[in-house]
């Protein structure tokens, strides 16, 4: 795996897409650790990206591409992930804490120990998704496919 970017680095390519139309491309990108706070991430592609331990809280990843990232530890609370693709995505221990999840994909992703206290999970797939020890108090699951 590659060496962690800088947060400057990190800070330029999310303002990058921001401003551009075209989504933001991070496959396979060390992100371990950084600071995302509020970062706009919508459609971004972080497919396989290294993100464990990464500061999401109340980052937008709507409609993200997430397919084999590893999140473990990270910290996304009142994060948007609606319609994003988390496919076989590693969260151990991830805080999902009042998150958006709302037709996302969680099929095959490890869950373990996660905390999805009063998350949103409508809608979302979490067929094969390893949820051992995760916290689904107050979750909404309505329509989730389990």
């Amino acid at each position: 795996m590659a060496e962690p970017l800088s947060q400057e680095a990190i800070y330029m390519l999310v303002n990058m897409s921001i401003q551009g139309d075209k989504p933001l491309w991070l496959s396979r990108a060390n992100l371990a650790r950084a600071d995302l706070y509020k970062a706009n991430l919508a459609r971004a592609n972080l497919e396989w990206a290294s993100l464990e331990g990464t500061n999401l809280y109340e980052a937008n990843l709507a409609g993200a591409n997430l397919a084999g990232a590893t999140l473990k530890g990270a910290y996304l609370a009142g994060a948007n992930l609606s319609e994003a693709n988390l496919q076989g995505a590693f969260l151990e221990g991830t805080n999902l804490q009042g998150a958006n999840l709302e037709g996302t994909n969680l099929r095959g992703a490890l869950l373990q120990g996660a905390d999805l206290e009063g998350a949103t999970l409508s809608g979302a797939i979490l067929t094969g998704a390893n949820l051992e020890g995760t916290k689904l108090a107050r979750a909404n699951l309505e329509g989730a496919d389990l």
